[in-house]
């Protein structure tokens, strides 16, 4: 942990190191969640004891587009045994998207004693820890969530639609190649989801993977984004900032780093994203 507090983040205790979770494995009030892209990537080896909490399955309601509501919520709080007081500690693939994304949404309903282990699935392999196909099962618990929250983290379209009115600060965190409207998905992904390419009217480009270390997947220090976010693009710890990609992953990433890391007051995940955007009937989009 001694590394991550010297970094000067906002709120260090968000993240725990691959030391802290190795000591922490058989620690019963810590609940390790593996939250990945790809389902396959659990069953082929996990952190012992770790459980996982997949995106589409678990977090998602399989019917509308929205998540889980407050009953859900609680079913997949007690399968995974947590209560309101377990520590979970998210890690995952792809430097921690998803990681960021199931964090983000236990936020919604009130799970604050929540970490990330910073460098994910990424760092834990390079360093050569055990990793185990066994599936643990934890005693069923009785979880009292509340009503989901959407107001505080979260924006929908007419939100953004008013934050375009308002010329408020909007993030798109996708590729470049997205930005501009040359692509609709990654490069090497289906170029799928929505009929339009572009952004959003006035949305910078900051693609979220500048947040991290390529090498090992942790996260920069707080000087580094600094210099992205406030110095190079000129946003404000005290703006109203949503953040935004193609479904809400990449960008609570972002939505984590300002927020927690940076002390952000104000940043809301806009997870309709480009998704809903680009096949929205009227809305304007720039090139």
């Amino acid at each position: 942990m001694s590394d991550i507090a010297a970094r000067g983040y906002a709120n260090p205790e968000v993240l725990v190191s691959t030391d802290w979770v190795a000591a922490h494995l058989n620690d019963p009030n810590i609940r390790i969640i593996e939250s990945n892209e790809d389902p396959l990537l659990y069953p082929s080896g996990h952190i012992p004891g770790a459980v996982q909490v997949d995106w589409t399955t678990d977090l998602n309601d399989p019917v509308r587009r929205d998540y889980l509501d407050k009953e859900g919520f609680e079913r997949l709080a007690a399968r995974i045994g947590i209560t309101p007081d377990t520590t979970v500690v998210f890690y995952g693939d792809k430097n921690n998207w998803w990681a960021t994304y199931a964090f983000w949404v236990f936020q919604l309903f009130g799970h604050t004693n929540a970490r990330v282990m910073d460098g994910g699935r990424t760092k834990w392999e390079q360093e050569q820890r055990e990793l185990t196909r066994q599936v643990p099962s934890y005693p069923a618990t009785q979880y009292t969530a509340p009503e989901r929250n959407d107001q505080q983290i979260r924006a929908f379209r007419e939100q953004v639609l008013q934050h375009v009115r308002e010329n408020k600060p909007l993030v798109d965190v996708r590729s470049p190649d997205e930005y501009s409207g040359k692509l609709l998905h990654m490069a090497n992904y289906p170029q799928e989801g929505a009929l339009r390419g572009g952004h959003i009217p006035g949305a910078q480009s900051i693609p979220w993977a500048r947040a991290a270390n390529p090498d090992d997947g942790t996260f920069k220090p707080a000087d580094q984004l600094k210099a992205i976010y406030l110095e190079e693009k000129g946003l404000k710890p005290d703006d109203e900032i949503i953040a935004y990609c193609r479904i809400g992953e990449r960008s609570s990433h972002t939505w984590f780093v300002l927020k927690y890391l940076l002390g952000f007051e104000n940043v809301r995940n806009y997870d309709g994203s480009w998704t809903e955007w680009g096949n929205s009937v009227g809305v304007p989009i720039e090139k």
